[in-house]
């Protein structure tokens, strides 16, 4: 299934910008070309020079350069491939039998990620990606899977019934970024205060 999507993904990648479908092997090519990139940059930062995710990825400069003509694009398509990721993830927990946990478990799940990847999440979520179609429609995929776990969830009395999916999203940027400029206050535990916030409260016996 994931295959199938990522295959669809590229097709209507080559459909927007004009050209024909990648051939496999240029397919290839894009695929070894991103899971370098995720890897280098990850390692060392998204200042590291072209060359090396190039040399990582096994294909000469001029191959990344046709598939990604700026380093932004190539960040823009390793952000993507995160979010697609993450939206599949999300998909999955569609029919659990806890609606509770699987919607807090993917919260976490997805924080865990942003930090794995040295933010890459928590910066499409922010200003780091151009708000062009194909951006929009993996944001909007996540954005719906989000939806479904968040309905589920308040349909059993788990999370506030004023909370909204884009909130959600925003969210889970937030603490990724907020938790990868503080030592003292990893993401993790700042999800937990995020987390308390979502829930219900109990309300308050009288008398205060």
């Amino acid at each position: 299934m994931e295959g199938t999507l990522k295959a669809e993904a590229l097709s209507d990648e080559a459909a927007a910008a004009g050209a024909r479908p990648l051939r496999a092997d240029a397919q290839r090519n894009r695929a070894r070309i991103l899971e370098a990139a995720e890897t280098v940059f990850a390692v060392e930062g998204i200042e590291v020079p072209v060359d090396l995710i190039a040399e990582k990825a096994g294909v000469g400069v001029g191959t990344l350069y046709r598939h990604f003509p700026t380093k932004e694009k190539l960040c823009q398509a390793v952000l993507l491939e995160r979010l697609s990721e993450l939206a599949l993830d999300a998909q999955g927990l569609a029919d659990a039998d806890d609606p509770k946990a699987a919607f807090f478990g993917f919260l976490t799940h997805a924080v865990e990620e942003g930090a794995a990847k040295r933010d890459l999440i928590a910066a499409v979520m922010g200003s780091g990606l151009e708000q062009d179609e194909a951006s929009m429609a993996v944001k909007d995929d996540l954005n719906d899977a989000i939806g479904v776990l968040l309905q589920r969830a308040q349909a059993v009395g788990a999370v506030r019934p004023d909370v909204k999916p884009d909130a959600v999203l925003a969210l889970i940027g937030a603490t990724c970024q907020a938790g990868a400029h503080s030592v003292a206050a990893p993401a993790l535990d700042l999800l937990t205060i995020v987390c308390d916030g979502l829930r219900v409260q109990a309300a308050a016996p009288d008398g205060g």
